[in-house]
């Protein structure tokens, strides 16, 4: 059998398909399309009701980067090529100049110049040098907004994703829950993203400015830009934390940046004016999913809150989806340590313009009541929770009892399940953050995860991900284009059927030539005498970015993941080492081994990861894991030994666990019934296939 390497002119023939004749599959896209964003409805029921109507599912989705003379007040065929400039001139800009004298005059910044605050003026430098000090330091924080520049600086950013998007796709739907809660009195919008690349702080701006929204500000992350470029950031509406106040909170320089950033944030709250923070880590970065630098600007919001600088605050998930984002890079955290400044953000324009152009999608939530979510908060309990390490020690090193001569052997250490249900504490690492309350930590902490959880959950899985997971972890060895077409199709309907959405529609044979395109320098395509075309990923570094791309779908099949785990590490303590894989597979495992395993890995796996929502209890997920496991065929439910048949008909008494709760319990849950529920029994499937794809 002959076969012929990629070249260029094989390359030129992917769009035609490959000349190779495939049979048309009906793709699942169409039939079902979930509406994703609706927020929770236990922490904040009143919202859950207030900005969702049935009509909205039903509304389109628009390309934000598709102007026409449509778009704009004038006609002919002048208006048809300068069609960009005309539309972002027309662009509605509203500022508020007196920041100054605003924030001079808040309580903040009155307690420092009157010395009534550790390290005002009676303990130090006179009133004077106090506001050269505040002056400095607001400069540190945000500048002047040029409408004019801002009007041309989005006419050139407008050409410039049109030269490296096919489309940025945004659901109508949800822009008309936005724009009905910016109509709310004295309530200004906190949009918090997702981060998948350092376009985002740009592409958002540019949305909500095209769509009459106002102008956005935008908290940057100062560790990561030059100075130059963080200049250029503040007057296109930046923000940036002054390193001094993540200095200790009795350090007079500390208190005094606290406080002038408090202030800044509350007059910029106080004004209405949209604020955009990422809760989600840079791309790249080593450590916890979840920004502590987000969380800081997060904590001044509740801050100002606290003190009554606004009434209430509509907080909004955001989801952001790539086919392929131009400034990411693959190579590993190395690269995102570098200060990024002005050349390097050319390079990124030159290698985005030299590339193939793909998709984008952004999905807005449903917009919630920050009053109503910290009221709920703690009208449920306001008892603090114990450390990671507090829980996880007895499970850890075995709960010991001091031997006895009436004390077995066999009970001298045995492992205790620890109480899941107490909330794992979290500590802050920036000043902001500890100059807080206890309890405000603590509903930091709580929404940070809640919101971060409903931003991934909202973000569509874009093609590029289904065709890398397919290849990384199904195909490794290669696969034929009509197998890869087939399964592409099962995997975009399994990501629908749990709820998360999807960045792309049309042919499936369109949809499946587009993925191959954009991921042309991870695969090699060889072009058979059969008449079909084998696909190989490329080994080495490559794979690094399929493994990037491919991490999009962990959210979706997370509950899998961790299940599959739970079940391989009780496989593995039952048989020997050296034992043969297929008799585990006669074992069977207890509901009860099953939900231990499972609340033993939610502990031990970072929050952010899991994703889990800190209003959703633990002993839930563990039966929805559970649940999951056997509807992917992965675990069969068997009858336990020495069980009674179901259609027994022996003498049987009725005990006081059979009768009916009492009419106080208002419960629905079964699981007070351990008797009944945690003595089913499950088998796991004997092919080894099975084990090492799902685990």
């Amino acid at each position: 059998m002959g076969s012929k390497p990629q070249s260029n002119k094989e390359a030129s023939m992917w769009p035609k398909g490959f000349g190779v004749k495939l049979e048309t599959i009906t793709p699942f896209l169409g039939k079902y399309r979930p509406f994703v964003g609706r927020c929770c409805q236990t922490c904040t029921p009143k919202s859950w009701e207030a900005l969702f109507h049935k009509n909205i599912a039903a509304l389109g989705f628009h390309n934000v980067i598709l102007v026409t003379e449509e778009n704009t007040r004038y006609r002919g065929w002048l208006v048809r090529r300068l069609c960009y400039f005309l539309c972002a001139m027309d662009w509605k800009i509203t500022l508020t100049p007196d920041a100054w004298e605003k924030v001079l005059g808040s309580k903040w910044i009155q307690e420092i110049l009157s010395g009534r605050a550790p390290g005002g003026a009676g303990e130090g430098p006179k009133p004077s040098s106090l506001r050269r000090d505040v002056q400095h330091t607001l400069g540190q924080i945000q500048a002047s907004i040029y409408p004019f520049l801002l009007r041309i600086f989005n006419w050139a950013f407008l050409k410039f994703l049109n030269c490296i998007f096919l489309n940025v796709q945004l659901h109508q739907g949800q822009l008309a829950m936005v724009r009905q809660a910016a109509q709310a009195k004295d309530t200004p919008l906190i949009f918090l993203s997702a981060h998948k690349s350092c376009l985002d702080g740009l592409l958002l701006p540019f949305l909500l400015l095209s769509q009459g929204l106002g102008v956005l500000r935008v908290a940057w992350e100062p560790q990561s830009y030059s100075p130059a470029l963080r200049a250029l950031l503040r007057h296109l509406g930046g923000l940036f934390m002054p390193p001094e106040a993540n200095l200790f909170l009795d350090n007079p320089k500390g208190i005094l940046s606290r406080a002038v950033l408090s202030a800044a944030v509350e007059q910029l709250l106080a004004s209405k004016q949209p604020l955009l923070i990422f809760l989600e880590d840079r791309p790249g970065a080593v450590g916890p999913r979840l920004s502590s630098h987000g969380q800081a600007w997060l904590g001044l919001v509740l801050q100002a809150f606290r003190e009554g600088a606004i009434p209430d605050a509509a907080l909004v998930p955001v989801g952001i989806g790539y086919d392929l984002a131009p400034d990411v890079q693959h190579t590993g955290p190395r690269a995102s340590s570098s200060h990024l400044g002005l050349w390097w953000g050319a390079l990124a324009v030159f290698r985005g313009l030299r590339g193939h152009r793909g998709c984008a999608r952004i999905d807005f939530a449903q917009p919630f009541s920050l009053q109503e979510y910290s009221v709920n908060t703690w009208s449920r309990g306001r008892s603090r929770g114990q450390s990671l390490e507090q829980l996880l020690l007895q499970t850890v090193l075995g709960h010991c009892v001091f031997p006895s001569s009436q004390t077995p052997l066999g009970l001298y250490c045995r492992s205790v399940l620890p109480d899941c249900e107490k909330q794992q504490e979290w500590t802050p690492a920036s000043g902001p953050l500890l100059a807080l309350d206890e309890e405000d930590q603590l509903l930091v902490s709580r929404l940070s995860r809640h919101v971060l959880s409903a931003s991934i959950a909202c973000s569509a899985v874009m093609a590029t991900a289904v065709m890398a997971a397919l290849l990384l972890h199904r195909h490794r060895e290669g696969v034929f284009l009509s197998r890869l077409l087939e399964n592409f199709s099962w995997l975009t309907e399994e990501t629908l059927l749990r709820g998360f959405d999807v960045g792309f529609s049309g042919q499936l044979q369109d949809l499946v030539m587009h993925g191959l395109c954009l991921l042309h320098g991870s695969l090699s395509l060889w072009l058979l005498p059969q008449g079909d075309v084998l696909v190989l990923p490329r080994a080495g570094p490559t794979l690094a970015q399929l493994a990037y791309h491919s991490a999009a779908l962990l959210p979706v099949f997370l509950c899998e993941a961790v299940g599959a785990c739970a079940v391989r590490a009780l496989l593995a303590g039952r048989v020997p080492p050296e034992g043969p894989w297929e008799l585990q597979g006669v074992e069977l495992l207890s509901q009860r081994e099953l939900h231990r395993q499972t609340l033993l890995l939610l502990h031990l796996l970072p929050q952010d990861l899991l994703l889990l929502q800190p209003c959703q209890s633990s002993y839930f997920y563990c039966q929805e894991v559970l649940d999951r496991l056997i509807q992917c065929g992965l675990l069969i439910a068997e009858e336990a030994p020495g069980t009674r048949l179901t259609c027994d008909s022996g003498n049987w008494r009725f005990g006081e666990k059979m009768l009916w709760r009492s009419m106080e319990d208002f419960s629905d849950s079964d699981s007070d019934y351990e008797d009944g529920t945690d003595s089913r029994c499950f088998k796991r499937q004997v092919t080894h296939s099975n084990c090492t794809s799902s685990c």
